[in-house]
């Protein structure tokens, strides 16, 4: 049965802390002048977890568990309240993510999800060669590039990282594995170093973490990008000390049983591995010239927080996509800031792109927006428009617009406009009362929508 937790956060609340929370207008001369004069290009750190809702971080309004580590790196930069992904399930954010650009431009961005590598018609289909990503430009640009954890966005040996950019990966290929014996919801073994599978003993996010820490820990000539994908809070719902559900899940499949206790103990296993990752950098000396980036690749599922809102994933009410969303960025970000700025997954491409000086293929522009200037402060909040999609069944798909505070809401033939400013839980229908706002952002999907690829494609 499904359940929505909204206790942390109700509507008030979440109105009040937007109100109150807003990104610094201007920043100090020193900090603007320390990031200007660093004699190194940074290092970046960029953490996607997977299905976290948008309350499910003690510091976003959990309050059945503490998620000191995560909240840590809150207080030392800055933390979105209007994080969006780029899509309300796995692959296609990733996909936008790496490429930097709406999902689907490719065909590999309209699979939601791409299913696992045991299945044929799954491994025909990845980003294309002549597309590039994040991770092959940023190594053209002379960085170290590494990728651990999850990856869903195709298989070797053409679409797997090693294909895309990354000089090592160390992960988990497919959408889902289980956490002790690391197989795949097809019962095969999906933990892979490079290219090649592997046996390891342990709870997968502590692997990870493993892996990530000793990463940053080698002596580096060169500055590094780390991508570390936790499978974490993903089902099947396990915690470090569940080796005994193995065989439930095993005999019953990865979707089901699960408690708020056990959430609990896989987002404080994600929460202890960030921070020893923080620690790490710090040791190393690092930490000062080093970009981290956190967030989800969709909102939550069943034991997740969506504070003020609607719906999880699988759905474009703003629980399925709001997720939450801190950059740090030492001489660039304050601390203990709060931005109520729009942003979504693929601007989060264009700004580490932006701060490490790699410039975007010109025949593959970015769709998303460089964050730097409103990091810094020399850029106040601004509107925009964004756009999302998510099925292709005429009876069931859904259609997305956030322009400002408006949003365009469609499931088959029912329509929607809902104001998110006085109403983030999208349970008034305005259309009727506004009509030209309603009108205008239909438009604006339809049109959009004749510049991606159709469903099919």
């Amino acid at each position: 049965m499904t359940q929505y937790i909204h206790g942390g956060v109700n509507r008030r609340k979440f109105l009040g802390m937007t109100a109150a929370g807003t990104l610094m207008a201007t920043a100090s001369a020193n900090l603007f002048s320390r990031a200007t004069a660093q004699s190194s290009r940074p290092n970046v750190v960029f953490i996607l977890v997977d299905d976290m809702g948008w309350g499910d971080l003690s510091i976003y309004g959990r309050t059945d568990y503490e998620t000191p580590n995560l909240d840590r790196l809150a207080r030392q930069g800055v933390r979105f309240t209007n994080a969006y992904a780029n899509q309300t399930v796995c692959t296609p954010t990733r996909i936008a993510f790496l490429t930097g650009r709406y999902q689907a431009r490719l065909p590999v961005g309209l699979r939601e999800p791409l299913g696992a590598r045991s299945q044929p018609a799954s491994n025909n289909i990845g980003i294309p060669a002549n597309q590039p990503t994040i991770a092959s430009l940023l190594k053209a640009n002379g960085y170290e590039t590494a990728l651990v954890g999850k990856w869903h966005a195709g298989y070797p040996p053409n679409f797997g990282p090693l294909q895309k950019g990354f000089d090592e990966y160390f992960g988990h290929l497919s959408g889902g594995i289980e956490y002790f014996t690391h197989t795949g919801t097809d019962r095969i073994l999906d933990l892979y170093e490079n290219d090649v599978p592997v046996q390891r003993s342990g709870y997968v996010t502590d692997l990870f973490t493993d892996r990530a820490v000793e990463f940053i820990q080698r002596p580096h000539s060169r500055p590094f990008y780390l991508s570390l994908h936790y499978n974490a809070p993903h089902w099947p719902w396990q915690g470090p000390n569940d080796q005994a559900s193995t065989a439930f899940y095993l005999t019953n499949g990865y979707t089901v049983g699960g408690s708020q206790a056990t959430y609990a103990a896989m987002v404080k296993s994600l929460d202890d591995g960030v921070g020893r990752v923080l620690d790490a950098l710090e040791a190393s000396g690092q930490a000062d010239n080093t970009l981290v980036i956190f967030t989800s690749d969709n909102g939550g599922e069943r034991f997740s927080n969506f504070g003020p809102f609607r719906g999880q994933k699988a759905s474009l009410y703003e629980g399925g996509i709001r997720v939450p969303a801190i950059i740090r960025y030492p001489g660039v970000t304050q601390a203990n800031q709060v931005s109520n700025q729009v942003i979504i997954t693929f601007d989060l491409t264009a700004t580490i792109l932006a701060a490490t000086g790699t410039s975007f293929h010109p025949n593959y522009p970015p769709d998303g927006q460089n964050l730097l200037p409103l990091l810094r402060g020399d850029r106040s909040e601004f509107s925009r428009t964004l756009f999302w999609r998510y099925g292709a069944a005429l009876t069931t798909r859904q259609r997305a617009v956030r322009s400002g505070d408006w949003k365009y809401w469609r499931r088959g033939n029912q329509e929607a406009l809902f104001n998110l400013a006085t109403d983030p839980g999208e349970t008034t229908d305005l259309k009727d009362s506004n009509a030209q706002v309603f009108t205008r952002l239909r438009n604006q999907f339809q049109h959009w929508e004749l510049q991606m690829l159709p469903y099919g494609s």
